[in-house]
């Protein structure tokens, strides 16, 4: 199964942005889905996971409760609801999934997309 994520682009600093998450094809997909971002020159890094049962939500430190990961599993999908942007979140954000939510924080996904392009400006 691959994931596809989408919602990416260009934005000013202080802007609002949503990232989707699907798999590639109509199966039900109810593993713990998450997502990670790489800027340039810099490692991977956690952003936040939600467990299958959507009860669990965990989020990296630099979060600050600007984003909110939600699932709704009717669609198959997963989004990653981003607000007050800073230039610092410029990155390729992945969408992931594993058997748990903790797994993904820990950083290790078992599936990962292509990942969609998000860049903000000052």
């Amino acid at each position: 199964v691959q994931l596809v994520e989408s919602g990416g682009g260009l934005v000013q600093a202080g802007d609002s942005l949503t990232l989707s998450c699907s798999p590639s094809e109509r199966t039900r997909f109810e593993n713990a889905r998450g997502w990670f971002r790489q800027a340039p020159g810099r490692e991977r890094e956690f952003v936040a996971s939600i467990s299958s049962t959507g009860e669990t939500q965990y989020y990296a430190d630099f979060v600050e409760g600007r984003f909110r990961i939600t699932r709704d599993d009717a669609k198959n999908t997963v989004n990653l609801e981003m607000d007050r942007l800073t230039p610092g979140d410029t990155a390729r954000y992945y969408c992931a999934a594993a058997m748990t939510a903790n797994s993904l924080r820990e950083g290790k996904p078992i599936y990962l997309g292509q990942g969609t392009q998000v860049t903000v400006s000052s």
